[in-house]
């Protein structure tokens, strides 16, 4: 019989846990290094910008995250994020489902825990996405209008009309309920 700890309980975690201090990752379990094909050394004193696909999608989520914590400090959404282990030169890029709780919702990021659900079997990546598209792509799943993609983005709700036909071309889709069905099954 093995003695469990909270380290064995956080190793073996069923799902992807971090642990930041100030957006750089303090600690991870096997299953997010597994996720991103990392080791230790590729993740642990990083910051989490080196699991994004650019670095305005790394800054971009970092503002939303502070804006829409809610009281307790929780947040989560379905984004897009980077494999370390792709071929140099070239980017592995899935979905990912990602809650967590900021330990002060007063300072967002000096301190939290997260969460990494891949998405992969459920969701791929089918065509080449610009970092808007896909921010946009992510809250049309979620349901949101126009407005409010405009809102949380701080764009005009015309300019997500814009990034939305962009998306209905490269996904062939000729209605916005088509559009959120190809994505959620791509």
């Amino acid at each position: 019989m093995v003695d469990l700890d909270y380290r064995i309980a956080f190793d073996l975690a069923p799902v992807g846990l971090v642990l930041s201090r100030h957006r750089l990752m303090v600690d991870c379990n096997r299953l997010v290094l597994d996720m991103f094909g990392a080791t230790r050394q590729d993740m642990v004193g990083q910051s989490f910008e080196v699991l994004y696909p650019s670095s305005d999608e790394f800054q971009r989520t970092g503002e939303r995250i502070v804006a829409r914590l809610d009281a307790a400090g929780r947040y989560a959404d379905d984004r897009v994020m980077k494999r370390l282990r792709a071929a140099p030169g070239q980017q592995e890029l899935f979905w990912c489902h990602v809650s967590g709780r900021a330990l002060d919702p007063d300072d967002p990021h000096a301190a939290g825990i997260w969460t990494f659900e891949d998405l992969s079997e459920k969701r791929s990546i089918q065509t080449d996405l610009t970092p808007r598209e896909r921010e946009i792509a992510a809250l049309l799943v979620e349901g949101l209008t126009s407005k409010l993609i405009g809102r949380r983005l701080g764009i005009s709700p015309r300019t997500v009309d814009v990034y939305r036909a962009r998306l209905m071309r490269k996904y062939e889709a000729a209605t916005t309920p088509e559009l959120v069905n190809r994505l959620l099954s791509a």
